[in-house]
């Protein structure tokens, strides 16, 4: 059997996530900063890719102009959002960017005037028109933004770039029907999570795998010798106290000072809820210096992009996670 159009679109999908996020957690994993440069470069073969299928399903205007509006809603985590100073002081640029968002708002508008009546039930169960489907599908994408931009602006998507990169996986894939999946749980559920919000389900099940790597890679090390070092060993690792401050880690040793005026050597439990300036860094470590303290425990700084990259292939195996796991534990 040859492929279809919609496979050959749903695997190119899946390079471009697999090339954009694979460079972006390098990137992360190296310098803990992404440019924005790198996901202005790679929204264009995503909205390439969304247009061609938008092309082949026959997307009337509002579809496209619904499209538009995700794509213009996504950019202001990119490019900001225009003033009214700015644009009556005539900066082309926030001109051009409020058209966009009118001309984009008259597409949802147009699209909620033809596509009304017809409700998400009726979409879910398949009792509506392709195009009504397609536009609802699409407008879900951008309330899958929202979520994402609400996420960071709460600071439960801690880093930016990790928005940013969920925000174009949102793009790439804005729904399960336009990616390949081996396996049918996602498509015969009745309800699953959005591609981007079941990628970052996948990164966060990953999360899960650390306390046992660290516990292993500490037995390994022979770094727990004592209950204390024990309480650390499922979260945290040591590391040779000239190494901490070119390392991406969280000091979590210490000196503290006692009520009887001397001081000794600590190891706290948690990371620290703001990140110390270099100066404070190297003071800490200086003071361990003089305590004769040659090793230190850390907790590693893990960029969310690292996780979510090696789960795009079950993502794209197996689905949304949750769709997969329920059936197979009998719900």
């Amino acid at each position: 059997m040859g492929l279809t159009s919609e496979d050959v679109l749903g695997w190119a999908r899946i390079g471009v996530l697999l090339i954009v996020m694979g460079w972006a957690a390098w990137m992360d994993h190296k310098d803990r900063r992404v440019p924005n440069e790198h996901w202005m470069v790679w929204v264009k073969p995503a909205i390439f890719i969304w247009a061609l299928d938008l092309i082949a399903q026959s997307a009337d205007w509002s579809i496209y102009l619904t499209a538009s509006a995700v794509v213009a809603y996504a950019s202001t985590a990119i490019i900001g959002r225009p003033s009214l100073n700015d644009i009556l002081a005539g900066s082309k640029i926030d001109i051009v960017v409020s058209f966009w968002y009118l001309i984009s708002l008259v597409g949802i508008i147009g699209g909620a005037m033809k596509y009304g009546e017809v409700s998400p039930l009726d979409v879910l169960i398949g009792d509506s028109s392709e195009n009504a489907s397609l536009w609802w599908s699409t407008l879900s994408v951008l309330l899958t933004i929202f979520i994402i931009d609400l996420a960071w602006r709460f600071r439960l998507i801690h880093g930016g770039a990790d928005a940013k990169a969920l925000m174009l996986v949102a793009i790439l894939i804005p729904s399960w029907n336009t990616m390949p999946l081996i396996s049918n749980y996602t498509y015969d559920s009745v309800i699953a999570l959005p591609p981007a919000l079941a990628l970052l389900m996948w990164g966060g099940l990953t999360f899960l795998l650390i306390p046992v790597i660290l516990f292993i890679k500490n037995i390994l090390q022979s770094n727990i010798s004592s209950i204390s070092d024990l309480r650390l060993s499922w979260h945290a690792s040591k590391m040779k106290l000239e190494n901490v401050f070119q390392s991406h880690v969280w000091l979590l040793t210490s000196v503290i000072d006692l009520p009887d005026g001397t001081s000794k050597v600590y190891n706290k439990s948690r990371a620290p809820r703001r990140t110390p300036t270099d100066e404070q860094l190297l003071s800490d470590i200086k003071l361990l210096e003089q305590h004769g303290v040659d090793e230190v425990w850390i907790s590693y700084k893990l960029p969310l992009l690292v996780f979510l990259f090696p789960v795009i292939i079950p993502m794209a195996i197996f689905g949304d996670p949750i769709s997969f796991i329920m059936p197979l534990i009998g719900l």
